[in-house]
């Protein structure tokens, strides 16, 4: 009677531990990372992975995001189209790792004007401080200089390069862009920035551009 109890476990036992083999080949890990689409064109966009429209809540207008959305980890084509338009207008193929963070900045219609960074974020622990990087998306603005109030400032920022974030005081603050060595800034205007948030300020638009073309100043929200 023994023997037969402990060959009815062992059978029991075994079938168990197969099962769930079977089943972590069933029910694979998935892995994510998390996508935020800023808009550095002047055109309203959607973005779309195998056909399906990801920024489902609202179109990316311009100077606007899509904030983080959670996509496929790994290599993955994304299509954008105009807002209101079937045609793709460009692929652009990203190599996501999982659980990270990403920006893809949107600069006109062509896959090789777009930039993304990984986005290290850090939530502060003051509570009263801020966090601002700044990234340079106006393709023929040349090198940028950027200060924001007295504290913060970001030197020659290259085409399609983004700045660390640095840390700073919450509240109304005077930021001014420059073309680098240029005595007269290109934007000068005042950004309220909320205690906690880590921002990304961005260029846009073109140096003589017009209506949504134009050269300015964007914020997107990192947190």
């Amino acid at each position: 009677m023994n023997t037969r109890c402990s060959v009815l476990l062992f059978l029991i036992a075994l079938t168990a531990l197969l099962s769930c083999k079977n089943n972590d080949n069933v029910f694979p890990k998935v892995v994510s990372s998390y996508l935020n689409v800023v808009n550095a064109s002047p055109d309203v966009l959607n973005f779309y992975l195998n056909g399906t429209r990801l920024n489902n809540t609202s179109s990316i207008y311009p100077a606007g995001q899509s904030f983080y959305i959670t996509v496929p980890a790994g290599s993955e084509d994304y299509e954008f189209k105009k807002a209101g338009s079937s045609i793709i207008l460009f692929r652009i193929p990203l190599n996501l790792k999982d659980t990270v963070n990403n920006s893809l900045y949107v600069i006109n219609g062509s896959t090789g004007s777009t930039f993304s960074t990984i986005d290290s974020l850090y939530k502060d622990t003051i509570p009263t401080d801020t966090q601002i990087r700044f990234a340079n998306a106006s393709s023929d603005a040349g090198l940028l200089d950027v200060f924001v109030g007295d504290t913060v400032n970001f030197k020659s920022r290259a085409f399609k390069t983004s700045s660390v974030f640095l840390k700073t005081g919450s509240g109304q603050k005077n930021v001014k862009i420059y073309q680098t060595g240029a005595a007269i800034p290109k934007v000068d205007t005042t950004i309220t920035f909320e205690p906690g948030r880590i921002y990304t300020l961005f260029s846009k638009g073109l140096i003589n551009g017009k209506g949504t073309a134009a050269f300015g100043v964007g914020i997107a929200i990192n947190y």
